[in-house]
């Protein structure tokens, strides 16, 4: 099949370019199982090795050619050709510097993220024997979810209220707050609700659940934002709250 890109370009540095544009790119024999990631590389090799994309694994694992595919965020080494059809439009992730092409500055993104403290904390000894604090399944359970997130940025940029307010933490930042704050050994979750009680975190989220959709990942964002909410509401300090109200 053919199949025609519309991609969204921007280079700030560069004379004439520094305002968006859009270029169309032609590319014939496109196999309806190729990536959308594949076909940016042949653009990239064969018509034109100025377009610039950030990627790595290629796998849906490192989360960094997060891009906007048809309007929905999406990682282009996950999403195929025969799911998009003949004619594919690719522009960067919103509400993010772009530093050139599909490439956009991920700076205040990881600022938000470390705000939250995305990091294990216990001072408290060792067990007796020396070993790995341990926990119940059931426990594990309750973040289990929220370890998936690749920081891929998808769900923050996919966000109308961090559109509006860059300073809002984000879904991302939430998710990997709250997968801590419900870790029953951590220590630190009463400080990660304070962090996200202020005018910044966690009520900016208007509950639209454009995050939940665009995570490649498919953890369940906006529900988890619910029960750090509920956390919050119930003052709760340590890593279990009830949270069979808001399923």
């Amino acid at each position: 099949m053919d199949v025609t890109f519309r991609i969204r370009r921007q280079n700030p540095e560069a004379p004439g370019k520094e305002k968006p544009y859009w270029q169309e790119f032609a590319l014939p024999d496109v196999d309806p199982t190729d990536r959308v990631l594949e076909m940016l590389h042949r653009i990239k090799w064969e018509q034109d090795g100025t377009l610039s994309l950030r990627r790595s694994c290629a796998h849906g694992v490192c989360g960094s050619d997060a891009m906007r595919i048809n309007g929905v965020n999406r990682l282009a080494c996950k999403i195929l050709i025969r799911d998009l059809g003949e004619k594919i439009q690719v522009e960067p992730i919103l509400g993010l510097p772009v530093i050139k092409d599909l490439i956009v500055d991920m700076e205040p993104f990881f600022d938000h993220y470390k705000r939250v403290m995305p990091y294990f904390v216990n001072d408290d000894s060792l067990p007796e024997d020396g070993r790995e604090r341990l926990q119940t399944q059931g426990d594990r359970q309750q973040f289990d979810d929220t370890t998936k997130c690749i920081l891929c940025a998808c769900c923050t940029t996919a966000c109308p209220s961090f559109w509006a307010n860059g300073q809002y933490v984000g879904p991302a930042a939430i998710v990997g707050a709250h997968r801590f704050i419900f870790d029953t050994r951590d220590r630190a979750g009463q400080e990660r609700l304070d962090i996200l009680s202020e005018p910044n975190g966690v009520w900016r989220c208007r509950t639209i659940f454009n995050c939940t959709p665009a995570c490649p990942r498919d953890i369940e964002v906006t529900k988890a934002i619910g029960e750090v909410k509920l956390a919050i509401r119930k003052g709760t300090n340590v890593g279990i709250i009830e949270t069979d109200a808001i399923h």
